[in-house]
Parts: C-alpha cells; sequence; structure tokens
C-alpha cells in the first residue's frame, strides 16, 4: 500500500519556492522561512503569486512531486507536471471505453450513485446522533428523497438524465445542509451552494476543500497511469482533468463536507478568519474567503484529516483518509483493466 506522505502547504502570500540540493526552500525577500527534504513530501500547494525557481520545478518533476499553483482565495491556477507516467496501453484501454456509450453511461451511473448515496450517509448520520435537533424532520424528508434518487442514478437511463437527477440531488442535500450547522453565528448562514465566486464563509470552505480534493483526485490517476483529462460524468474541455472531478464526486460529502460542518461546529474556525467583500450600495456580500490565519487553520486541520484511518469497505485494509482517492483510482484502473467485474465506488458508513 502506498505511503501517505505530507503535502507541503505554502500559505505566506510573498513566498518564493526555491532549492538547496534535495532541499525544498521556503523564504520571504530573501529570508528563508521553511526548509524540507524533497522525498519527505508528495505534493506542494502554495497560495501566492511569487512563484517558484525552475530549479525547484525540476526536482519536483524528478522527485514525482505534485506542485501546484492556487490564487489567495483558493482558486486553482495551475499544476506543474513532470514526463507523463504510466502504462500507454492503460490509457489506450481508457480512451476506446471512455467512448463507448453504454460503458461510459454506465461508469457514471455508479459515480452518481455512490455521490448520492454518501450525502445521504452525512444526513442519516445527523438524525441518528442529534434526534432531537430542530431540523431533524426535515433531514429525514431529503434523506428518503436522495433514497430515490440513488435508485434512480443505478439504472440504465441516458447520460443527460442522468446529469439532471445528480442536479437535483446536489439541491436537495444542500438545501437540508443548513440544518447541520450548529454554530448560530450569522456569519455561518447558508442559503444556497455559490461557486464563483463563494458568498458566504461556508461556501468559500466548501470551495477550498474541493479544490484541494480536485488537485489529490489528479495527483491519484496520474500515479496509476490515467489520464485525468477524460471522464465520463464531466464533459471532456480543454483544461479540465474532467475524470478527476468524476472521482472526487463519491468524497465531497464524505471527506469535504463534514469536514467543514466539523470547524464549523467545534468553533476551530470563527467569524475572523474570513474577508468579506461587500457592495456598499446594495450591503450585500459579493465574495468571501479565507484570511491568511485562516487559511493556516484550514489546512492545519486538513492535514490532520488526511492521516485519520479508516477500513476501507472493498479493500477491507486500514488506511487514512489521505490515500482514498489513490486507492479509488487504483480500483478504477483494475476495472478498465478488466480484473474486476465492475467499479467499487466508495461507499462511507
Amino acid at each position: 500500500m502506498r505511503k501517505l506522505l505530507n503535502t507541503l502547504y505554502v500559505t505566506t502570500p510573498e513566498a518564493y519556492l526555491s532549492k538547496d540540493g534535495t532541499n525544498v526552500v521556503v523564504s520571504d525577500q530573501g529570508k528563508t522561512l521553511f526548509r524540507i527534504p524533497i522525498q519527505n513530501i508528495e505534493s506542494i500547494c502554495t497560495f501566492g503569486y511569487q512563484g517558484a525557481s525552475p530549479g525547484l520545478i525540476r526536482l519536483c518533476a524528478e522527485s514525482g512531486v505534485n506542485l501546484s499553483f492556487f490564487s489567495p482565495q483558493g482558486h486553482f491556477i495551475a499544476r506543474i507536471q513532470g514526463p507523463v507516467s504510466g502504462n500507454i496501453l492503460l490509457r489506450h484501454t481508457q480512451y476506446k471505453l471512455f467512448e463507448n456509450v453504454d460503458f461510459a453511461t454506465h461508469l457514471a451511473s455508479i459515480i452518481v450513485s455512490g455521490k448520492i448515496y454518501n450525502s445521504r450517509v452525512t444526513l442519516r448520520r445527523f438524525v441518528r446522533d442529534y434526534p432531537e435537533r430542530a431540523g431533524v424532520e426535515d433531514a429525514e424528508i431529503i434523506s428518503e428523497k436522495l433514497k430515490r434518487y440513488y435508485r434512480l442514478a443505478r439504472r440504465a437511463i441516458p447520460m443527460n438524465e442522468l446529469r439532471g437527477i445528480e442536479g437535483y440531488a446536489a439541491n436537495a442535500y444542500f438545501d437540508v445542509f443548513p440544518k447541520l450547522i450548529f454554530n448560530n453565528h450569522p456569519h455561518f448562514k447558508f442559503t444556497k451552494r455559490t461557486r464563483r465566486p463563494p458568498t458566504d464563509p461556508i461556501n468559500a470552505m466548501l470551495s477550498f476543500g474541493y479544490s484541494l480534493l480536485a488537485a489529490d483526485c489528479t495527483s491519484a490517476l496520474e500515479g496509476v497511469g490515467l489520464d485525468p483529462s477524460l471522464g465520463v460524468l464531466h464533459a471532456m474541455r480543454p483544461g479540465r482533468h474532467s475524470l478527476a472531478l468524476d472521482l472526487m464526486e463519491e468524497f465531497r460529502s464524505y471527506i469535504v463536507d463534514r469536514f467543514v460542518i466539523s470547524l464549523i461546529n467545534t468553533r476551530q474556525i470563527t467569524a475572523s478568519d474570513f474577508l468579506i467583500h461587500t457592495d456598499s450600495d446594495l450591503e450585500t456580500s459579493l465574495s468571501v474567503m479565507l484570511t491568511d490565519n485562516g487559511r493556516k487553520k484550514f489546512l492545519s486541520a486538513w492535514q490532520n484529516k488526511k492521516k485519520t484511518e479508516i477500513i476501507h469497505p472493498f479493500l477491507s485494509e486500514k488506511v487514512p483518509i489521505g490515500l482514498l482517492p489513490h486507492c479509488q483510482a487504483l480500483l478504477l484502473s483494475r476495472y478498465l483493466r478488466g480484473d474486476i467485474d465492475d467499479y467499487p465506488v466508495f461507499l462511507s458508513k
């Protein structure tokens, strides 16, 4: 089993990345802030605009360390990738199978049903653990609705209908999402899912978490030799890692949503950890982002979250949560090769 190494998150806005031998060096205006041997990390995520030296880029490429650039708001900008790895025969199989409408629709139905299943589990856990809280009845109603959507998604239906079901299920899930938030601070009011840009702190954290998860899924797919750009559920588009977006669907609720809920309910993240840009005339929020300190809190907790071990439902092995994308990418590659009869989507408990 692959070993989970740390991800280096560089949150200092003016930080510049370079190399010293086989060490990654983080500096600010010539002053060294941090250094770490390249062999101790598996990826680097930097949130700023100063960039990295060509020497470090080469070191990362040669060492198989992913180097991803994000804006200070957490929006993905670019990713440095070394030579393409993996078996060309596997990628050829991927291209051939994904062009088959029946195969693509079947795999997409598994992905969508897995996403809906895991979203429903999140709601069922709330109902089970907090039976006396307000909102339990609403959660139960939506849970039953998600059960119906799950059954529909498992059927052999056209891709456009499948995408419609996924959208309906996501809307229903986020309609009841506010009931899971126990922190009554006005800043943590959630009305709907907003993306570009996020207009409240909860959406800001969800978007940030999804960006990190997407980067992990991209790395996992490349690690087993698959092309992250060609998916089945998400349409092919230049610059989009469609298969990585497909893969992350089964993890959205289990990894990111629960994590964000926990940060808020345990008050690890507070209202002071956000910057809110408003329209002075309308007095409404235009966009919300984590502060530097808030981002550090988020990433520190995220790193710890990834180290939490669970028993994988299909492999029956103890694995860190951070390796789940790698496990599922491996299982997907086995399915495409014909080593297993079907893709065992990750189903949470």
